[in-house]
Order: structure tokens, then sequence, then C-alpha cells
């Protein structure tokens, strides 16, 4: 039997936020995976180590977390006031998948940085010292999202003194604009409420019944009341990824509340789509130790919030879903917004696993519609690796 040799294809290794993924740039892809398909998606999961029925992605680039089982492709816009395509995919770990329902809100901040560092952007839109504003069109759910990125000597500055919990050392901000981040899914009603309500009581058959904002914004997000299904809104990783029944009891309401937002047509089908929607669960402040050991006060906080990632509770919070945190807190009378006290919010501080996020959004409500027109947080990122990664020549 003939084996074919490994190919090199040119790609990036870089952490953006709280997650990393292998970075593309479209062009570079070989011909077959340059569209959708089964090409693309078996490259990306050679690329990656994926399907791995050991769960460690060993022979690949993942690091076995849904927030280390990443790809991202941009290609210069065909978007007018646009600047760079951005494509994201999720590969999922011990299955031969790769959901591309959603974005990844943490890895956001790294495609003005890779985009510029590229070439993918005029030299004109990047100044020799100061701020460039990359446009981008995130390809999965057809938004605008604006990234702010510094630049010293004509080349993007990634060493700073930004702290973000659930990242060791310190890099330079870079500030994301989240431009009119309800999310239009097909099958969502193009709604921020999918639903019509704020609140809806969410009937899980085989578990119960639970009070739940269904939101699209950022990444569609079921929120629940942490207390109602048995927690604090403290826990850390280890709570609940160390109890198998906990986890099953997370998918299932995961799935019937997708297809409660009109996502999906039978609980059936959450299984292809392990990425949307997100389920998190909202609480009042309180005092606990972060997974760095770092001690958050309820005073530190206006809310706690613990979100599940591809079946596991994700070690801070993932960026879309922080998008997602920011709008529901800022309409009165969603779980959210009352776990943060209620009233008029234009900007939470949530305590996650990590430790603590900031993020602002305006909600404003026309016809009894709400809508908001931006949400912005900030973030950092940097380059790891860069060169070529390498993969069978049939691997796809």
């Amino acid at each position: 039997m003939k084996h074919l040799p490994q190919i090199k294809i040119p790609a990036s290794y870089i952490r953006g936020g709280t997650s990393k993924g292998v970075f593309f740039r479209l062009q570079d892809l070989p011909a077959s995976a340059q569209v959708p398909g089964a090409a693309r998606d078996a490259l990306l999961m050679r690329v990656i180590g994926s399907p791995d029925p050991y769960g460690k992605q060993i022979d690949g680039m993942g690091g076995a977390t849904s927030s280390t089982s990443k790809t991202v492709i941009l290609s210069k816009s065909s978007k007018p006031d646009h600047d760079v395509d951005y494509l994201f995919g999720q590969v999922a770990i011990d299955k031969a998948f790769v959901d591309w329902s959603g974005n990844c809100g943490n890895l956001s901040a790294a495609v003005g940085s890779f985009a510029i560092s590229s070439g993918l952007i005029h030299p004109s839109r990047v100044p020799q010292d100061g701020m460039a504003t990359v446009r981008i069109w995130q390809a999965n759910i057809s938004k605008t999202i604006i990234a702010h990125v510094p630049v010293t000597n004509g080349e993007v500055q990634e060493t700073g003194d930004f702290e973000l919990d659930g990242v060791t050392f310190p890099a330079a901000e870079v500030q994301l604009e989240f431009m009119d981040p309800a999310a239009d899914e097909e099958g969502a009603g193009g709604s921020m409420f999918p639903t019509g309500n704020l609140v809806d009581d969410l009937e899980v058959p085989g578990i119960g019944t639970f009070k739940a904002t269904m939101i699209n914004a950022g990444i569609p997000t079921i929120f629940l009341n942490a207390e109602e299904i048995g927690y604090t809104g403290t826990e850390l990783q280890d709570a609940i990824n160390s109890d198998p029944a906990a986890l099953a009891r997370f998918e299932t309401i995961r799935a019937w509340g997708a297809v409660r937002m009109g996502l999906i047509k039978d609980i059936s089908e959450a299984a292809k789509r392990q990425h949307t929607p997100k389920v998190a669960f909202v609480a009042k402040p309180a005092a606990y130790v972060a997974s760095s050991g770092k001690q958050v006060t309820s005073a530190d906080v206006d809310l706690l919030v613990r979100a599940m990632s591809m079946g596991k509770l994700h070690h801070a919070m993932m960026g879309t879903a922080a998008v997602a945190i920011g709008t529901a807190a800022a309409v009165p009378g969603t779980l959210v917004n009352l776990a943060a006290g209620g009233g008029k919010q234009s900007a939470v501080r949530f305590g996650h696993p990590s430790g603590t996020l900031r993020v602002g959004a305006e909600a404003v409500q026309v016809n009894g519609e709400w809508s908001v027109s931006k949400a912005i947080m900030s973030r950092s990122a940097r380059v790891l690796m860069e060169g070529w990664v390498r993969v069978p020549g049939d691997a796809f």
C-alpha cells in the first residue's frame, strides 16, 4: 500500500482571549479545502487531531478542550466596507465533526492582528504608530465586528500590560465592538428573543421545568438561575466536569432549549450542533476563589455566570457568551439583568471560574422589540507560533 507524503500548509497558532486556534489564509489552503465541504472539514480535523477516541488530540494541534480545538480561515472581504471575512470552525474532539454554526468571540481578538500581519489589510489602513481599525465580516453568523488593534513601528503590537483573567501573562489590549449582535440565525426568527419572551418556562422532559432567558446575541444562549438547578454560581470546572450526570443533564437542557429557540426541529439534531446554543447559569454576587487562587469578592462583580461549552464547563468565559451576557443584562427583566440587580444596566462586570470580565451593551426597545446596536469588551491576542502545519496528503 502506497502512503502519500505529508504536505505543508502555511498557518499560525494564535491565542485570542482565553482560547487558541490554528489560523489560515483561505488562499493558502489546498484547492479542495478552499470551498466548504467534506474535504475542508477532513483537513481541519486532521490538523487539530480529531476525531480522537482517547480525547487527547495528541496527533494534532488541538489541546483537548473546547477552548483549544479551534480553526480560523480568513480572506479579503467580499463585503462592502469590510476588510476581511472571518470563518470559524469548532472542531469536535472525539467525533468526526466540525461545527460551523457560530462564532468564537475570543479568537475574534486575534483576527485583526493576523489579518494585518498576513497581508490581508491594505497598508493604507495600518498606521505607523497608533490604532488600526479592522472591519471584520463574521461569516458564520453574518455580523460585523470592529477590532481596534495597537500598532507600533508599522507592526502589530502584541506585548503590553493588559491583564485578562484566564490568561497567565499580560499582553496588548484589543478592543472589540460586536455590531448589532442579535444573531439572525436561520429558524430563530431573526429576533433577539426567539420565543418572544424575556423569561420562559423551559420544560425538559425527565429533568424538570426551569425559568430560562433564551437569547440570540453574540451566540444563541440559554440562561438559567443557578439556584434552580442546584448550584451557587461560584463553581469551578471540576465541580461540574467531574460529574457525568450533571454533564448529561446540561446536554439534555441544551437540546430542549435549542428546539424551543427554533435552532433545531428535534432534540436528535443537537448532537450535530454542539457549538450552539450555549447553556449558562447566573447568580447574584458572592465571594469565591477563582481557579488561579485569586480572591473574588461580592463587591468585585455585579453577578456570577458559569457557562457550558462543547459539553464541559468553560474555564473562563467564551467571548460570544460574554456578548450574550452584556446584551441580556442591558434588557430589564431577563434572568441576567435580575441577577445583576435589575433596572438599567449599560455595562456589567461578571464573575467566571477564572476571575472577572467587564462587558458593555446599550439596549433599546422599539415597537415592543429589543435591539442592541453593539456590545463592547476588551481581550488580547498573541501569536504563539507561525510557519506550516503538516498533514498526510491523503487526509482530506
